[in-house]
């Protein structure tokens, strides 16, 4: 009698009834090959609604700093437009132009404001006070078009302090 040998297929990770690629080497390329750009595209999102949320907080904050000045010297318009302007530096086509500025009084409790107080406001009993207030405002282009977002994106800025008297 002789000896029989009987030769099995080597087994790789794959079923024995399928037939095509066995080996899996250079899948994860092909799949970062084809999550890359969608990485990318997110990455530029996050970068370009930072870039706009930075610019909200400038313009605001520059509306802030010019009602601080005009709190100190209300009638001093081009003084609070030129501090509006030199507090918002980083923010593209910010001139005096996008600064307004109103000032008034009015009575204590923020009621019957009179703009540039060419009359006193009918205050009761209450104290007669000065106020400023500053609106800034800056337009804001994205580099990619995003649905439902419009192109130029309006950003604003507004704040209000009573001035000394």
């Amino acid at each position: 009698m002789t000896p029989t040998l009987t030769f099995r297929p080597k087994q790789s990770g794959c079923s024995q009834g399928s037939k095509g690629f066995r080996s899996e080497s250079g899948s994860s390329l092909i799949e970062t090959a084809l999550m890359l750009p969608v990485l990318f595209l997110l990455l530029m999102g996050v970068v370009d609604f930072g870039r706009a949320y930075y610019l909200a907080i400038e313009v605001s904050q520059a509306a802030h700093t010019a009602a601080l000045y005009g709190s100190q010297n209300p009638n001093d318009v081009a003084g609070m437009q030129s501090a509006a302007v030199a507090d918002a530096l980083d923010v593209p086509g910010f001139t005096t132009a996008s600064v307004t500025v109103t000032y008034g009084c009015e009575c204590s409790d923020g009621s019957s404001p009179v703009a540039s107080c060419t009359t006193n406001p009918a205050c009761g009993g209450m104290i007669i006070v000065n106020y400023v207030q500053v609106t800034t405002s800056a337009s804001y282009s994205a580099m990619f078009p995003y649905p439902g977002i419009p192109s130029p994106l309006s950003l604003s800025g507004r704040a209000r302090m009573r001035a000394g008297q």
